[in-house]
């Protein structure tokens, strides 16, 4: 274990988590939504999409206030549009992902916009509902401006991720992957834990490369793979535009959240597709491998088996002073 970091029972660092979430002001049900996905990521290994979010959360709750209703604007048989409310994008997720879920059983496809919310985590978590429930899904967001386009300064773009899921007879297959060089979380929380980043993650906001992250935020983030993360980038803001979100976010709310599901068994049956799928990624797994590279490994099979090795430990990983600042909320007056 790294220094600085220690280990918490499961079961503590969801009743902490929801501890200071309660206290800050969500709802038991909202709360309960939120630290289900913060412990999971930290179970699968992503210690900056965990608790250390709810610190933020508790930031942008103090600055927001309470929010409106998640409302319904319309739907058809195989679309919806949702209105957040202002709601944090954890909750409005689970209400888009579960919507389009239902439109692909009853239809074949479910594609489903949330508009007026924000920061959602860990897309791979919403995507995978549906891989569990036999169904492929794609699902996209836009966020406020931290990334610049490839040879800029400004930031035009959020980190803008995109995640894919599709079942197998095994682990379904999860491709999620931002297409900035570091997640915003991660920035934060080596913000939060005094880390320095890594080259060629960000820019000042002169333009000039950094590895401070308090320089990061007054600047911006750098695209993953130079043109070719720019380009996905741009592909993500579009299909978040036509969810309703804005063109460029500036502010925290005004992100769009698109979720595309599809039934498969509308082309073949459900069983022949996944142990296509699943002969696919055996013939991977066999492939032969190159000297000095890692064992090759199916995109969300690393995740998973994280996550099943935290549940045989009970514990997860946190940092100490995360924890520390966590304590610090819930005696905050």
């Amino acid at each position: 274990m790294k220094e600085g970091v220690m280990e918490i029972r499961i079961e503590e660092a969801h009743q902490l988590g929801n501890d200071v979430l309660l206290k800050a002001g969500l709802s038991a049900g909202h709360a309960t939504i939120v630290t289900d996905h913060l412990v999971d990521a930290m179970m699968a290994g992503r210690a900056f999409a965990g608790l250390p979010r709810v610190l933020a959360l508790c930031e942008s709750l103090r600055e927001k206030g309470p929010s409106g209703p998640v409302a319904l604007v319309r739907e058809d048989a195989v679309s919806a549009l949702y209105d957040g409310g202002d709601t944090n994008g954890y909750v409005t997720s689970i209400i888009g992902i579960d919507k389009a879920i239902e439109l692909a059983r009853n239809s074949g496809v479910g594609m489903v916009g949330v508009r007026n919310t924000w920061y959602s985590g860990r897309l791979a978590y919403y995507v995978e509902r549906a891989a569990q429930n036999g169904l492929i899904a794609f699902h996209t967001v836009n966020a406020t401006a931290r990334v610049a386009p490839h040879g800029g300064i400004d930031p035009i773009f959020g980190t803008n991720p995109l995640a894919f899921a599709f079942p197998s007879d095994g682990e379904p297959v999860i491709v999620d992957f931002g297409t900035g060089s570091v997640t915003w979380g991660e920035v934060l929380l080596r913000r939060q834990t005094e880390a320095s980043l890594e080259k060629n993650w960000a820019v000042d906001a002169h333009g000039k490369p950094t590895l401070d992250p308090a320089s990061a935020l007054a600047g911006a983030i750098l695209p993953s793979c130079g043109h070719r993360g720019y380009g996905l980038a741009l592909v993500a803001q579009i299909f978040a535009i036509l969810a309703g979100g804005k063109v460029i976010v500036d502010e925290v709310a005004d992100s769009g959240f698109f979720f595309l599901v599809i039934d498969p068994e509308k082309l073949m049956p459900v069983a022949e597709f996944k142990a296509r799928v699943s002969e696919l990624t055996t013939g991977i797994l066999n492939s032969r491998q190159r000297e000095g590279y890692p064992p090759i490994r199916i995109p969300g099979q690393g995740s998973a088996a994280m996550r099943q090795r935290a549940r045989e430990r009970g514990t997860v990983e946190i940092d100490e002073k995360v924890y520390a600042d966590l304590l610090a909320e819930l005696e905050r007056g």
